[in-house]
């Protein structure tokens, strides 16, 4: 791999195939963020929306015991109402720079992941947890609410165990976490890295011009009523012929019938 651009909590590479990492640094070992690293990873993040050579990007902390295990406790005790208000606008922008991110991106979730962790993890697209993974909002045991992409919960799992995880504050294992849709993928810890590169890959191996087309659609579909959404899918059809990537694809899945019956 290659390294880009980079802070100090914020590590960037390249592997050159279409796929980034983009790799929490020095936050402790559950990868805890404070305003430095959210500012951090957000640049990280921006510094890559304008690569079309990007079939993927992957998210992670350092190490095994943490995807993100949360906000800095620390730094928002000291927190007033103005300056709590410009925290979590640094971490809503954050999950915005990741829920918007022109390719698909893969959360790699090792250990633990709370409060403003599992919130950017609801802002990916696709999340893969190791059998050992443990999550929970406990905001509401420090005095504070769940807010920002926390309102993605519901919708995601439904408004029942949204509201259990939110109101009380208790932690969920792996398998509860895939059986609620929470998570998409459960697989060992010594498989983790193995699935997540599988996954990218996959992704990355696509029309880029597609799949941007299809995650863009997919943010579009949330805000839209159905009927809406269907009819302007229509025109986003047609559009995609634009791209040659159709033409090539298809040919090539031709060609592969063509060669496998007349073998």
């Amino acid at each position: 791999m290659t390294q880009a651009v980079s802070g100090r909590y914020c590590v960037v590479e390249l592997s050159g195939d279409g796929i980034a990492t983009i790799t929490v640094a020095n936050a402790g070992t559950l990868n805890i963020l404070g305003t430095p690293a959210i500012d951090d990873l957000t640049r990280g993040i921006e510094s890559l929306r304008e690569r079309s050579d990007l079939g993927a990007l992957i998210l992670r902390g350092t190490g095994d015991k943490a995807f993100i295990g949360g906000a800095d406790i620390k730094e928002m005790a000291a927190l007033t109402r103005e300056t709590a208000e410009i925290f979590i606008t640094g971490l809503r922008g954050l999950c915005d720079a990741l829920r918007h991110f022109p390719a698909p991106v893969i959360a790699r979730m090792p250990g633990w992941s709370l409060g403003g962790g599992l919130e950017i993890a609801l802002a990916c697209d696709i999340r893969i947890a190791s059998d050992d993974a443990r999550f929970g909002m406990p905001e509401v045991k420090v005095g504070i609410p769940s807010v920002i992409h926390a309102a993605l919960m519901p919708r995601l799992i439904g408004s029942a165990r949204a509201n259990w995880l939110i109101l009380t504050g208790e932690n969920i294992d792996a398998a509860q976490a895939l059986a609620w849709g929470l998570v998409d993928q459960v697989v060992p810890l010594a498989e983790l890295d193995k699935e997540v590169v599988r996954i990218a890959s996959l992704l990355a191996g696509y029309g880029s011009s597609a799949v941007r087309q299809q995650k863009r659609l997919l943010r579009e579909w949330e805000d839209k009523p159905l009927d809406q959404a269907i009819s302007e899918s229509v025109a986003e059809f047609g559009r995609a012929f634009d791209t040659g990537e159709p033409q090539r694809y298809m040919e090539d899945f031709i060609q592969r019938k063509r060669e496998k019956k007349s073998g």
